[in-house]
């Protein structure tokens, strides 16, 4: 990012000999990446900010949102069954875990011995309305809300400015950082569904101000080494504006406020000064920058992590958080519904878990949460993982019009699993019970619309807070309720 100060050519705009007319802009870098200037979208979060938003434990200051798109099959992760048929029980070997009488499979050996940080939600579970494909079930796990245009299949437009924003939007809106750092990261690449890329990856009709910084790199889903090209340019100062140069230069603002006293008397009750100092302040300060370098990191911890896209991208959300980013959504780095890594198992589930996707999640999950308490910064910093639905308790079955494999499992939202923990969250609990094949919750069932109240109230933001759509309209971030039962 750059900063612009458009004047006459070939002068310093510290010389106190240079005019400045009405048509003298002054501007803060027109990054593609966040939608519009930097000031004005300071100026946007805070606009809001002191709405009132009661309710809520209101311990977290940050939120890290590992999503797992495509759907997981939670009968082969964390919550296997035994003494069912041979077409629902799990291939891979159940183990025990920091819990007593919980059981993984095999496949998560190192969050099994985690998870007595966190709280598993083993009754995930919705109706779907046209929700059996990945988009529409992506779209309602990330706003809250179902969208009018969805077809049986579940395949929906691409992102449109009406649309809901991601909970992300609203967090940073109400709640933005206290220091000057980026509210909301997004990465490493788009939410996707075949050709419909980012749907409910933006802040809709609350306007590109919210919107995430998307953070996706270079190269395909298959390259486990694009991490290693995170490129922040935009963040940087241009080399030839030195840092006391920059804010010398912020002293134009009193020849143009002189100048132009009708626009001064139009703009005297925004505090453009103050949204100047915080986008002057996060580019020259370089916290933001500095925080993407995670070549800083020991060797041996981004080994732990995981040295593929997944791993390197929760050691990044790690540093994002500490530096004070209040989201971070790390998606998983597959398209939704493809092959290899995805966890769009339809075929080939029992090589693609143990090979590909099962040792990703185990590594970076599980390090991403033992990293977060080492540091103290669990107590403040919430970590939700969670896919759009789980997998078919009979492999071979189709229950979304898909084909699948005697080895692979079909789109389930009646039943799956999420992981919590940090910010107030219970530690070492188990939430809901499913039944003896995984198919349906037999105790407190948890819509998403609630995981997404609870995420809301973990900020101390009540869910039934309201926002204006793009007619004006009044919405509740979400129609529903939090579970206080996750809380300690």
């Amino acid at each position: 990012m750059m900063i612009r100060i458009p004047g006459q050519s070939g002068k310093d705009l510290c010389d106190s000999n240079i005019g400045v007319t009405r048509r003298d802009v002054l501007r803060v870098g027109g990054s593609s990446m966040l939608g519009m200037s930097l000031g004005a979208m300071l100026q946007a979060k805070s606009a809001q900010a002191g709405e009132s938003t009661s309710g809520g434990w209101g311990k977290a200051k940050s939120v890290i949102l590992c999503y797992l798109q495509g759907g997981p099959s939670h009968l082969d992760l964390w919550d296997p069954k035994e003494g069912t048929p041979d077409n629902v029980k799990s291939v891979f070997k159940p183990i025990d875990t920091k819990i007593p009488g919980v059981q993984f499979t095999e496949l998560l050996p190192q969050l099994a011995q985690v998870i007595d940080k966190a709280t598993l939600i083993r009754s995930m579970a919705y109706t779907p309305n046209g929700l059996f494909n990945h988009t529409a079930a992506i779209y309602q796990m990330m706003t809250g809300y179902t969208t009018d245009k969805v077809s049986p299949s579940g395949q929906l437009e691409p992102p449109s400015p009406k649309d809901f924003p991601n909970f992300g939007s609203n967090i940073i809106r109400l709640k933005p950082p206290t220091v000057p750092m980026l509210p909301f990261v997004m990465l490493p690449r788009p939410l996707q569904e075949s050709n419909v890329v980012g749907k409910a990856g933006t802040a809709g009709f609350l306007g590109k101000a919210y919107d995430p910084y998307y953070l996706y790199p270079s190269g395909g889903d298959m390259d486990m080494k694009k991490m290693e090209r995170i490129n922040v340019s935009d963040l940087e100062m241009r080399a030839d504006v030195y840092g006391g140069r920059m804010q010398r230069r912020a002293k134009l603002r009193d020849v143009i406020n002189k100048g132009m006293p009708e626009v001064e008397k139009a703009v005297k009750d925004y505090n453009l000064n103050e949204y100047y100092e915080q986008a002057l302040t996060l580019i020259s300060s370089g916290r933001a920058r500095d925080a993407f370098a995670i070549e800083q990191e020991p060797r041996d911890l981004r080994d732990r992590y995981g040295r593929n896209t997944f791993g390197q991208s929760c050691l990044l959300a790690r540093r994002l958080v500490e530096a004070g980013t209040r989201v971070v959504e790390v998606v998983w780095p597959k398209v939704a519904n493809s092959d290899n890594h995805s966890w769009d198992v339809h075929a080939d589930l029992s090589r693609r878990m143990k090979n590909q996707s099962g040792p990703m999640l185990d590594n970076g999950l599980a390090t991403l949460i033992g990293d977060l308490d080492e540091r103290g910064l669990l107590e403040e910093t919430l970590v939700v993982a969670v896919g759009e639905f789980g997998r078919s308790p009979q492999r071979g079955v189709s229950t979304s019009g898909n084909s699948n494999s005697d080895d692979g499992r079909d789109h389930w939202p009646y039943c799956y699993t999420a992981l919590v923990a940090g910010a107030g969250i219970k530690r070492g609990y188990v939430h809901g019970k499913s039944d003896q094949t995984a198919s349906a919750p037999l105790e407190d069932p948890v819509h998403p619309g609630q995981l997404l109240a609870t995420i809301y109230e973990s900020f101390g933001i009540a869910p039934d807070t309201i926002m204006r759509n793009h007619l004006n309209q009044p919405r509740e971030l979400v129609k529903a309720e939090s579970v206080p039962a996750l809380f300690a």
